[in-house]
């Protein structure tokens, strides 16, 4: 006997909308928040791409009410992370920070995927003052406004030609002499005139976090060391994004990258375990696209359980 029908790890808008359709299907959920309550929204500010919000909606604020209506309809939160899960035998074990143990017949894993940083310090603190992990996101604020990119692969040079719809200039500071993105992608670049690029270079320093704005960047060339101050009014990291995935290793599919590979909607080479967001999406990574999938883990799940056989003894198939 399992102590829950289903678990849902992770807390933002992937997990908590599968709590919340879980919830109204009389599942009684219960969401293990993890390490970043809320996920990466919590780290922004004004969110205008959520429909529904015409003036916008700040980004923990629209996680809160989030939170607060899965819990309307009786999705129980647990605070902590898990340390360790068992997927190869049902019901499906998960090990909490604190020790304690708690098991599901059905697993949602909504870990999200965590935007690499510079870690220089200041880039951290200016998230959602200026720096960004998203155009898409964030490249309406910054109209008629120079901005930088960081980074030489596809992700950064879909940024950098993104933003040229609203900045009026975006330079690409990137650490080689050639950028790694595809030919394609390159020649889109190249042939953009509001694109510029500083190579063998990277951003020792982002200005002002006393202002609390962005106000320019300081950048080191990597041959000479000499530093140079590029006035400007916003940066975006684009050197990829890490998976939340460590925690499944071996028990469950991962591609070349660590992204869970899902199937058929949700579900993953594990019947029971379903994943939603950005820990198996690996091209949208929008906070709508990630709720959406989120909702079809719930009915995934639901779908599972009412055709869940009663011998909970079964060995499941895994990754070796």
């Amino acid at each position: 006997m399992s102590d829950r029908q289903i678990v849902i790890v992770g807390s933002g808008p992937a997990g908590l909308t599968a709590a919340l359709y879980a919830a109204r299907a009389n599942l009684k959920p219960l969401l293990i928040e993890g390490l970043e309550a809320g996920g990466q929204l919590m780290l922004t500010t004004m969110v205008d791409n959520w429909p529904g919000f015409r003036d916008g909606i700040m980004g923990p604020d629209l996680m809160a009410e989030m939170r607060a209506q899965a819990a309307r309809f009786g999705t129980e939160t647990l605070e902590g992370n898990v340390t360790a899960v068992d997927l190869r035998h049902r019901p499906f074990t998960l090990v909490m920070g604190d020790g304690r143990t708690i098991t599901t017949e059905a697993l949602v894993i909504a870990t999200g995927a965590s935007a690499r940083w510079l870690e220089i310090g200041s880039d951290r603190k200016l998230s959602g003052h200026g720096v960004s992990t998203c155009a898409t996101c964030d490249g309406y604020f910054f109209k008629g406004r120079p901005v930088a990119v960081v980074g030489g692969g596809d992700s950064a040079m879909e940024e950098a030609i993104y933003l040229t719809k609203f900045a009026s200039k975006v330079t690409v500071v990137h650490r080689r002499d050639a950028l790694r993105a595809s030919k394609i992608m390159q020649e889109k670049a190249f042939a953009n005139p509001k694109i510029d690029f500083i190579w063998d270079s990277e951003v020792a320093d982002v200005k002002d976090v006393d202002k609390g704005e962005v106000t320019g960047i300081v950048v080191r060339h990597l041959k000479t060391g000499h530093l140079r101050e590029l006035p400007l009014d916003g940066m975006f990291v684009a050197i990829g994004h890490t998976p939340n995935t460590s925690l499944f290793k071996g028990q469950i599919e991962l591609d070349a990258s660590g992204y869970i590979v899902s199937h058929h909607g949700t579900r993953t080479n594990v019947p029971g375990v379903f994943a939603a967001g950005d820990v198996q999406d690996r091209i949208y990574r929008q906070a709508v696209t990630a709720a959406g999938s989120g909702c079809m883990a719930a009915i995934d799940a639901e779908r599972y359980l009412e055709g869940l056989p009663q011998d909970t003894s079964e060995t499941r198939h895994t990754v070796a």
